[in-house]
């Protein structure tokens, strides 16, 4: 009953403190392993997650990326090591609260039923907010991803991209609501970017950058490294499940370090508008 009273204890600390304390509060893994079977594809990784930054995991191909977004959002559990919510083991935090501190797009979100875009944003919405509240929250959302004209329309009825996007908004919705009702939160969001084109890309990365300027924490899983160098403020660089370079952007991207982790030569240029440009060596390839 000790350890009970205990757990219950810990997780309030997390989600009922006052939001100006919270501004400090990090995701915290330590020394994260996770085996597929024989195959370890993360290795011993330390990382921190604050609030207020978008933080972009970068890498190849089978680097590690999804699995420890996955894993530090509470998604995946068969792993060795640590993970914390504000000093909290992330085992000992009820699915439901975890819920209302962090809010998770997957890399290929799926649907059970088909619902119109509007329902599909309702969904993730608690019912504890008000429904005045709820109908400006989903035409915000809609809005701000250009989405607002097919509110009416079935998920199932568009186009990759623009169901990517609904269900970025269905993500968003909760975390603004989550906002709301209990404070500042977590947004994970797995290669976000991936089945778009260059307008929504940036439009995407936009409304990071924005939640991230209000308070949340964003990871972010991208393979485009000119997106990070343009709109992350931190960069973990990954390889075969480790962290080969983090810091800055300018930090991390640096000529021999990209090279040698995507295993082809890159060259990083540094235009005078002061934002990183990166792109493939082509005359040495």
């Amino acid at each position: 009953m000790t350890d009970r009273a205990g757990n219950i204890a810990d997780w309030r600390a997390v989600f009922l403190v006052p939001l100006v304390k919270r501004t400090q509060i990090m995701i915290e893994g330590r020394d994260i392993t996770m085996r597929f079977g024989q195959v370890e594809v993360l290795s011993h990784v330390d990382i921190d997650v604050p609030y207020g930054k978008v933080l972009a995991l970068c890498g190849p191909n089978g680097a590690g990326k999804s699995t420890l977004l996955s894993t530090l959002a509470g998604d995946l559990s068969k792993m060795t090591g640590q993970v914390r919510y504000n000093g909290v083991e992330l085992g000992d935090i009820p699915a439901y609260k975890l819920a209302q501190n962090r809010a998770v797009l997957e890399q290929s979100p799926s649907l059970s039923a088909n619902f119109t875009v509007h329902e599909l944003v309702a969904l993730s919405i608690p019912i504890e907010l008000p429904p005045a509240q709820v109908d400006t929250l989903i035409a915000t959302t809609l809005s701000d991803l250009g989405l607002n004209m097919f509110a009416d329309k079935l998920v199932s009825q568009l186009s990759g991209g623009q169901r990517h996007r609904a269900h970025l908004a269905r993500v968003l919705a909760q975390l603004h609501a989550n906002k709301m009702l209990y404070g500042s939160g977590y947004l994970f969001l797995d290669e976000p970017t991936a089945s778009l084109d260059v307008l929504h890309q940036i439009e995407v990365m936009k409304v990071a950058r924005k939640a991230a300027k209000g308070g949340t924490g964003v990871l972010v899983v991208l393979h485009d490294l000119n997106l990070a160098a343009a709109f992350a403020d931190q960069v973990i660089l990954m390889a075969a499940g480790s962290i080969a370079s983090a810091g800055t952007v300018g930090e991390v991207f640096q000529n021999n370090t990209l090279s040698q982790v995507y295993g082809t030569p890159i060259i990083v240029e540094k235009p005078s508008n002061g934002t990183l440009f990166v792109h493939p060596d082509f005359r040495a390839v």
